[in-house]
């Protein structure tokens, strides 16, 4: 008998339960629900940099770091400037893996948008084999680029850099 009970109980808890919460994500109004729409774009062209060494900490623990300050100038369908601060550490053997991390602050016109951005880059080297992630920052457009997401890709041939940057923007 306490079997059929606490089945019986069981099956209005899970009726109960599946109500209230059936109840409560329809409780919300359709029409008080925002969506923003994103379209995916493609920015691409050049950009020019300086790096200018720093101090680093303490590395007598047998990695060699570097510092790394940066300064970008942007043309192309990104009209910006970009300044930003590098974290490399690896064997310095020619052909040899190591990594880095940075972060950069853009600022300027997105195909005619005015605004800046923070780039995150992660990159590792492995035997000479490179591969390098960059992302915006989360929440970190302004004006209107606010709202930005997008990653890019930086290509380097014959000493010349350029790049595509693939993102979206609320409309």
């Amino acid at each position: 008998m306490k079997k059929g009970i606490r089945t019986a109980a069981g099956i209005i808890a899970g009726v109960w339960l599946s109500l209230g919460i059936h109840t409560a994500a329809t409780a919300q109004a359709p029409d008080t629900v925002k969506k923003e729409t994103t379209v995916p774009k493609k920015a691409s062209g050049t950009f020019e940099v300086k790096m200018t060494p720093q101090p680093v900490a303490d590395t007598s623990g047998g990695a060699k770091f570097v510092r790394m300050s940066g300064d970008k100038k942007f043309s192309g369908d990104l009209e910006a400037t970009g300044k930003g601060e590098m974290l490399a550490v690896g064997t310095g053997a020619p052909g040899s893996s190591g990594g880095y991390v940075a972060l950069e602050w853009v600022n300027g016109t997105l195909n005619g948008k005015k605004g800046s951005f923070i780039l995150q880059h992660s990159g590792t080297m492995t035997r000479g084999a490179q591969h390098m992630v960059i992302t915006v920052v989360p929440e970190s457009g302004t004006d209107e680029l606010k709202g930005l997401s997008g990653k890019m890709t930086i290509n380097i041939a014959d000493g010349k850099h350029s790049y595509v940057f693939e993102y979206t923007l609320p409309q």
